[in-house]
């Protein structure tokens, strides 16, 4: 693994957080019915996990010599309380996924310091995942 490899995804980890934290704000704002102040607080508890994590990368990202992402990836259209969550439950598990790959990639590059921190970020992200589908679990269609 070299640098500018690492640097680069990094940065479209960068981007899914940015994007995590847009979904998040524009989801709690759209929640409707009788659950809609659980959602909102789901939402919006989780912005503060994700701004934590986007700046972390983008702290990383600079001390490696790169330019942080500043562009995020697109959020998923959701109109319903379902499909928002069920889009949240998606990206949650591709983070797991991508902080999981991430982790193995700092360590073959030798940071063990960030493989130890997307270690770290994999459990929050497995962990907001199986929230999110603990919620969808008895949801109705």
């Amino acid at each position: 693994m070299d640098k500018e490899t690492l640097i680069k995804n990094l940065n479209e980890d960068l981007a899914g957080e940015l994007s995590a934290i847009i979904q998040y704000t524009i989801y709690a704002a759209k929640a409707t019915g009788p659950y809609r102040p659980q959602l909102v607080q789901f939402f919006l508890t989780e912005v503060a996990d994700e701004q934590l994590h986007a700046q972390y990368l983008a702290n990383k990202v600079v001390a490696l010599g790169g330019e942080p992402a500043t562009t995020p990836r697109p959020v998923p259209s959701a109109t319903t309380n379902r499909e928002m969550l069920e889009a949240v439950l998606a990206a949650e598990q591709q983070a797991t996924q991508d902080y999981t790959q991430r982790a193995q990639e700092a360590d073959d590059f030798g940071d063990k310091g960030l493989a130890v921190q997307l270690e770290d970020m994999v459990r929050d992200e497995s962990g907001h995942s199986e929230e999110t589908e603990r919620i969808l679990r008895d949801w109705p269609l």
